[in-house]
């Protein structure tokens, strides 16, 4: 129990619980901040002669403020039925005033708490599972629940667009919201649909339809993970240990892909007209360097849209359409929505890290990245093969438009195995781009410019600082300095630019002679290494050229990572855990 919360706590760690249910006796304990898992279960016995249930939770607060009343799990009147949640619940204001109403007292600030109170209100009237069901079809919004009652059937789980899976192993049964935990004790695994509801017991697991009620014939099947148990392989951080696995990873997402091309040809079963990712956060920058990509190189149409505002717009699809929908977990709320708005409509293909995941199991086609767990909140590992992910879906596209013959696609893949060996050479430097770090460290602002492919890794350097370090950074098109950005410049501000050796590199250079005027403080990362741009530099990193452009993104972004960390550490955050944040945004 410990190391399977453990391994979820970098979806949440701002306060963690649990309720145990043994005999005919709960006991719920609470804590409160990060790291406090183990002292947690300290009093858990490792076995028990009769059955027991424990339902968990590790927070990531959305209502209420970070105490112990509002961490999980949330308790009835009677204190008899214990809940634990993923989600939000939407109409719970609603909700609590009626309760209130009936005389049913709250502790929290939390949507979660009306769960408890609400199947209590109903029990009064009817049978625990179903006083349950009927509770969970008032409920608005999103959810992964798991409910325990004193002198109960068991432990009854739900969801409704946040994930959740049971895992078998021996007599036992394993709930979480993720694969991970789950996969060094089993690889037999049911997963559940949006509007299922499940009884686990003594007597197996009972699968219903939340709407009619009925009960559903489900199966469980075997997983293959592909992936060790993660940890932090001695390395300070997961984050660090994250950044230096990049050379391992793109060799293994791309053998992966070039072993298999003549799979992924015959599953592709179209040419599409026209092509639109969705994302969020560093998912949605790997679509705009898709984007520059897949325009280029293929002569197609390509939108990018945040999938937190595609899916309740109305947008225009046409039949020919491909969805590329962008996610390392595969749980990103907004994804799924937007991926679940175009099914009927268009074709949907997602990119994912996580095997069987929520989007991988709504879309029509799917590319694994190969990136492995990654456990830290800021995507590193994750993003660049998911640039690599998009580098071979381009030329798979490009072989079904006849832009690339397949005899060609040998010479491509050699490029980018080169890949690897140039990275290795940027984590060499590390000692270089931990100095730099030290000149950003009191720094409260800091400009993020690029052109072309390189203003989306601009854009995903200024997310990186932000998120770990806490700086407030923008990235913006170098061009676009002036229509605004330009006034901030002054000797506080410090300005990154990234650049690629080509056909922006004299318009980045002016660029850079316009901040320098102003006095701001400059620190370039580019293959471009001409005395010009060193001269105008206060800082510069120089990584290594590689003549195909389209891969250059994979390079650049990497010493920005790292910048980040640096200016992170010394700063004194927690790069793993920061702020605010968790890995897997399952809420809107």
């Amino acid at each position: 129990m410990t190391s399977g919360l453990q391994a979820l706590e970098y979806r949440g760690y701002d306060s963690c619980g649990y309720a145990f249910l043994l005999g005919n006796t709960i006991k719920v304990e609470k804590r409160v901040g990060k790291g406090k898992i183990r002292e947690l279960f300290s009093g858990i016995p490792e076995r028990t002669d009769s059955q027991a249930c424990i339902i968990s939770h590790t927070r990531w607060a959305t209502h209420g403020k970070i105490c112990m009343d509002n961490a999980h799990p949330h308790m009835d009147c009677k204190n008899e039925i214990a809940v634990v949640h993923n989600g939000i619940i939407e109409n719970y204001a609603h909700l609590r005033k009626i309760l209130e109403q009936k005389g049913h007292r709250f502790i929290s600030e939390t949507d979660t708490e009306v769960v408890p109170h609400l199947i209590e209100e109903h029990e009064k009237h009817m049978r625990f599972h179903k006083a349950v069901m009927k509770s969970l079809n008032e409920l608005e919004g999103s959810f992964a629940i798991l409910v325990l009652r004193k002198d109960g059937p068991g432990i009854i789980g739900a969801r409704k667009g946040s994930p959740l899976l049971v895992g078998f192993y021996e007599d036992n049964f394993l709930i979480s919201s993720h694969i991970n935990p789950i996969m060094e004790y089993t690889d037999r695994v049911m997963f559940f649909e949006d509007g299922e509801m499940f009884i686990v017991s003594n007597n197996g697991i009972r699968v219903f339809n939340l709407a009619s009620g009925g009960e559903v014939e489900k199966n469980s099947v075997r997983i293959k993970s592909g992936f060790a148990k993660s940890d932090t392989g001695g390395f300070e951080s997961y984050m660090q240990k994250e950044i230096f696995e990049q050379p391992e990873v793109l060799n293994r997402t791309f053998e992966s892909f070039s072993a298999e091309i003549d799979r992924y040809d015959r599953e592709i079963d179209f040419l599409p007209g026209r092509i639109i990712i969705v994302g969020c956060g560093s998912s949605w920058h790997a679509g705009l360097i898709g984007k520059y990509i897949m325009e280029d190189f293929l002569r197609l149409p390509v939108d990018v849209e945040y999938a937190s505002e595609f899916r309740y717009r109305n947008p225009v699809l046409l039949p020919d359409d491909l969805v590329v929908a962008i996610s390392q977990s595969g749980e990103t709320a907004d994804t799924i929505g937007a991926v679940k708005a175009v099914q009927g409509y268009a074709r949907v293909l997602s990119i994912c890290n996580v095997l069987n995941s929520s989007i991988v199991r709504e879309s029509d086609y799917v590319f694994y990245t190969q990136a492995g767990p990654e456990i830290g909140v800021a995507s590193t590992k994750a993003f660049t093969s998911q640039l690599a992910t998009l580098y071979f879906l381009n030329l798979l596209i490009g072989l079904k438009k006849g832009v690339i013959a397949k005899s060609s696609l040998k010479k491509r893949i050699e490029e980018f195995k080169e890949l690897s060996g140039k990275i290795l050479e940027i984590l060499n430097t590390m000692t270089h781009i931990e100095k730099i770090s030290a000149s950003l460290q009191d720094r409260q602002n800091a400009l993020f410019l690029g052109r072309g492919i390189h203003f989306p890794v601009a854009l995903e350097g200024a997310l990186k600082m932000k998120e770990v370090s806490y700086i407030h950074a923008e990235g913006y098109p170098a061009a676009e300095m002036k229509h605004g950005p330009i006034a901030l410049i002054d000797e506080h501000m410090p300005v990154v630019f990234v650049s690629g050796a080509g056909r922006f590199s004299a318009k980045v250079l002016n660029n850079m002679a316009e901040v320098k005027l102003r006095g701001g403080y400059i620190i370039t990362v580019t293959d471009d290494s001409v005395s010009e741009m060193k001269k105008v530099s206060d800082e510069i990193i120089v990584v290594p050229h590689i003549d195909n452009e389209y891969l250059g993104p994979i390079l650049t972004v990497v010493p920005l990572q790292m910048l980040a960390f640096f200016t992170a550490i010394k700063r004194g955050c927690d790069v793993d855990k920061p702020r605010n944040l968790a890995k897997s945004v399952t809420v809107e």
